[in-house]
């Protein structure tokens, strides 16, 4: 998909939840409409990355259709660093953010925690998310993983979801420093033919959005960096959804700070 292949409402106001209601005790319709989110009329969706309960009601309030917890954002909520919070705690506070909205929700699980096609989808099931990320970084070792086997896992997470969840396939090729095009598409359509969704290349350069797009034949989610394009330039090069990793809990955190300082200044001026 180009850039001028891309519905002329690009640049509207963001889909807002009301053009999209859904019932998140419908599991597959829930999902269908998540899915159907991605392919617009209106793009690029943009989901807001809720670390916990209250950041999640926040976002829904304001109008987003959909959301998409960040690994990094919840780590960091419970005291962990990004790739160290234990399965238990992260689908319970994915669980968490499920229950404070009505919106769908769609939770990083990174590598999927060891757990077997069955079981990680049993645990989505269980916490309510009709959506995940599958990164395709080994864990065990920090390396990509082999393209070929991670279709495979990719593959057997469809079968038991069914349609059920909506499958986010990180490509990691460019957090790992491989500055090839190729090689994302190459992942990509590996991971499209698994039943992928959306394709996630995090950190790809802005301007090979729209060729990634095309070449994979599925919806593109990119990152909003501190110094990078805006979610809407984002969207205009070619990105169909467009996430926030821990970035949002990141900037609450330091307005938190800026707020303790202050605090901490004003008991010291009186004494």
């Amino acid at each position: 998909m180009t850039t001028t292949d891309r519905p002329a409402t690009t640049t509207d106001r963001p889909v807002t939840a009301t053009d999209h209601p859904v019932a998140t005790t419908d599991r597959p319709a829930t999902a269908a409409a998540l899915r159907t989110l991605h392919h617009g009329p209106r793009l690029p969706l943009v989901l807001p990355g809720p670390w916990d309960a209250a950041a999640a009601r926040a976002f829904a309030d304001a109008g987003f259709p959909a959301l998409a917890t960040p690994s990094a954002g919840i780590a960091a909520s419970l005291g962990y660093e990004d790739g160290r919070t234990p399965p238990d705690e992260m689908f319970a506070a994915v669980a968490r953010i499920v229950r404070s909205v009505d919106i769908p929700v769609s939770a990083d699980v990174e590598a999927g925690y060891g757990l077997s096609a069955k079981e990680l989808v049993g645990r989505l099931m269980e916490a309510g998310a009709v959506g995940c990320n599958l990164e395709d970084t080994d864990p065990a070792t920090g390396a990509l993983r082999d393209p070929q086997e991670q279709a495979d896992w990719l593959a057997q997470v469809r079968a038991e979801a069914g349609e059920a969840l909506v499958l986010n396939a990180r490509i990691d090729t460019y957090l790992h420093g491989v500055q090839d095009t190729g090689e994302a598409v190459r992942r990509g359509r590996l991971y499209a033919a698994a039943g992928a969704d959306c394709v996630y290349p995090i950190l790809a350069p802005p301007p090979e959005l729209a060729a990634l797009a095309a070449g994979i034949g599925l919806p593109v989610n990119a990152i909003v960096t501190p110094d990078g394009p805006t979610a809407r330039e984002l969207g205009a090069l070619g990105a169909a959804r467009i996430t926030f990793g821990g970035g949002l809990q990141r900037r609450t955190m330091a307005t938190v700070a800026g707020m303790a300082e202050r605090l901490w200044a004003e008991l010291v001026a009186e004494g």
